[in-house]
């Protein structure tokens, strides 16, 4: 365990701007940006290096471990356009349109709510970029090439284009994608960093058309620090803390890590605005999925965060993840039912949206539409129903770990952007082979402890009080539940006779043979100091005060004395 730990700690406390794998698709639109002396080579000869030592062997670019049809064909297009357009490799861009050609009919087959992020924008752009550099051998009109262009064409009646022009809005993400731009006016929507939206490609098809020198120092930086290639987005900062955190929680192991994720917590919270947080620092665009991972992770840490930054997200009586999105992200809504519990009375926004995101998820549920637009996992519809099953208020840590240890796919999950990615401080085995360990190390003790309890059960006969071993487990169960920790047995068992007693002492006030002698012979013992005055002539009650003295001799003073004023106000009512 202390090899796992330590891995981990290193990995969290080196976070810097994120971890995540590289994008070919990104990588590629880099490779087209031209030597900036006039020569005919690329700016970024790197790039163009990654992409001929990256195609896989059945000719795709892509994720080796995931098929998406929408990711491998997006990958292979962009990286064919990009050895073309230089005339190199040709080899390797047949092998990439033979793979085009033969797999390009699945997307009709494939989920929409698995689309990579404004696939419906920049598939049809390549392909038109790959028609006029002439490249043959792929089915350029197909019917479903004409139903992504129907896509196209709704998503953009969601968000005009005078509107992309004055706020940030996603379509930043995928300018690459897009004609008739007004780059003067985009320019101010640019983030401090010189990037659009996080995006490598469409910062660098911003620097094509501007020039613009804050692009090119944000694409330098990128492919200097991934060794010529560039993720779908970058910097990951926010997104990879905030679901770093939220995994290590829920897998119980993050009293490991306190001081990282105490670190994480207040980076989040520096850079927090009045409208929230995006993956990426420094941009004004804001989504509801990282701001609601954020709201529930500072405020559940003591942070004060003003839960009226979601209704920036809030149209008439719904929610959405951004403006103009097309599918709603069963990932996103479930966050926000999460966030939404954390709450004090009053929050009116916080009430609406746990009854909208209950509902919603609900419905999908029920329909089975639960497939996930920025995130595929095979447990998440079984993470899903367990969580609108045991809200927050009402569960317990222990059984809450022990369900995510199922639903964690660990470095099984992928990520989608606009191509498949990886993120290790989410998603990794360490994570989860850790996890593994602790709770088996927690249960040994625990079945220890049960040993012990079912001794103290028989010896202190407690059944006499009409307590049956269910009620023991039980009592047991709830302790051991939320006191998990090994080194913690003491106050584990301590709670659960605790429950024990006080069921024991009012089936003794409650049971109609006691008589009122015996009852004020309880009471007067107590306040007599019950340590020093255990006898009695009566069995049942010398039972009782010898279990209870027993109790009270393991704790300190102060604790002592509100037990015994519990017992006597017990004995009151």
């Amino acid at each position: 365990m202390d090899d796992s730990i330590d891995c981990i700690k290193n990995l969290l406390s080196s976070m810097d701007d994120g971890r995540i794998s590289v994008s070919p698709y990104d990588t590629a639109w880099i490779t087209l940006i031209k030597d900036l002396k006039g020569l005919n080579i690329p700016q970024f000869s790197s790039s163009l290096e990654w992409i001929s030592n990256n195609q896989l062997s059945d000719g795709f670019w892509g994720d080796e471990h995931f098929f998406l049809a929408y990711d491998r064909l997006l990958n292979t297009l962009a990286c064919v356009v990009a050895l073309r357009f230089w005339n190199v490799h040709v080899d390797k861009s047949k092998k990439g349109i033979r793979f085009i050609k033969e797999n390009i009919c699945k997307l009709g087959d494939s989920n929409i709510e698995h689309m990579t992020c404004g696939f419906e924008l920049v598939f049809p752009t390549l392909l038109q970029r790959a028609k006029g550099l002439g490249i043959t051998g792929i089915p350029y009109d197909t019917p479903v090439i004409q139903e992504i262009c129907a896509i196209r064409d709704r998503k953009m009646e969601r968000i005009p284009i005078k509107t992309m022009h004055k706020v940030p809005t996603s379509l930043l993400f995928s300018l690459e994608g897009m004609e008739n731009l007004d780059w003067q006016k985009l320019l101010k929507l640019q983030a401090v960093d010189g990037s659009f939206l996080t995006s490598p490609s469409s910062t660098a098809f911003v620097f094509m058309q501007t020039k613009d020198e804050k692009c090119l120092e944000f694409i330098k930086n990128i492919v200097e620090k991934f060794n010529g290639g560039a993720p779908n987005a970058y910097p990951s900062d926010v997104f990879g803390r905030l679901w770093a955190v939220d995994r290590l929680q829920r897998l119980g192991i993050s009293r490991f890590f306190e001081l990282e994720i105490k670190d994480c917590l207040s980076y989040i919270c520096s850079i927090w605005t009045d409208k929230g947080v995006f993956s990426g620092r420094g941009s004004e665009f804001c989504d509801i999925d990282d701001i609601s991972m954020g709201f529930r992770l500072l405020r559940l840490q003591g942070y004060d965060v003003d839960p009226n930054v979601f209704r920036n997200f809030k149209n008439d009586n719904k929610f959405s993840c951004y403006g103009g999105q097309i599918v709603e992200s069963p990932s996103a809504i479930y966050n926000l039912y999460r966030a939404s519990q954390i709450r004090f009375p009053g929050e009116k926004i916080l009430e609406e949206a746990e009854q909208f995101a209950y509902n919603l998820l609900q419905e999908k549920l029920e329909s089975n539409q639960v497939l996930d637009e920025w995130f595929i996992s095979k447990h998440f519809p079984d993470e899903i129903r367990i969580g609108l099953e045991m809200p927050w208020y009402s569960s317990l840590p222990r059984v809450l770990t022990r369900f995510y240890l199922k639903h964690y796919g660990a470095a099984d999950d992928v990520w989608i952007g606009k191509v498949l990615y990886r993120m290790p401080e989410v998603n990794n085995d360490t994570y989860i082979e850790l996890a593994r360990l602790d709770y088996s190390r927690c249960q040994t003790q625990h079945q220890i402890d049960w040993l012990y309890m079912q001794e103290w059960y028989e010896n202190c006969n407690i059944q006499e009080f009409e307590i049956t071993r269910k009620d023991l487990l039980r009592a047991y169960f709830l302790a051991s539940a939320t006191i998990f920790e090994p080194e913690r047995s003491k106050e584990r068992t301590a709670w659960a006779k605790s429950n024990i007693i006080s069921k024991m002492i009012k089936s003794f006030f409650h049971e109609e043979t006691t008589t009122l002698d015996q009852k004020i012979a309880l009471l007067t013992a107590v306040r007599n100091n019950i340590t020093k005055s255990t006898k009695s002539e009566h069995g049942f009650l010398n039972n009782l005060l010898v279990t209870l003295k027993q109790l009270l001799h393991g704790f300190d003073k102060y604790t002592n004395y509100q037990l015994k004023k519990t017992v006597s106000l017990i004995g009151s009512d």
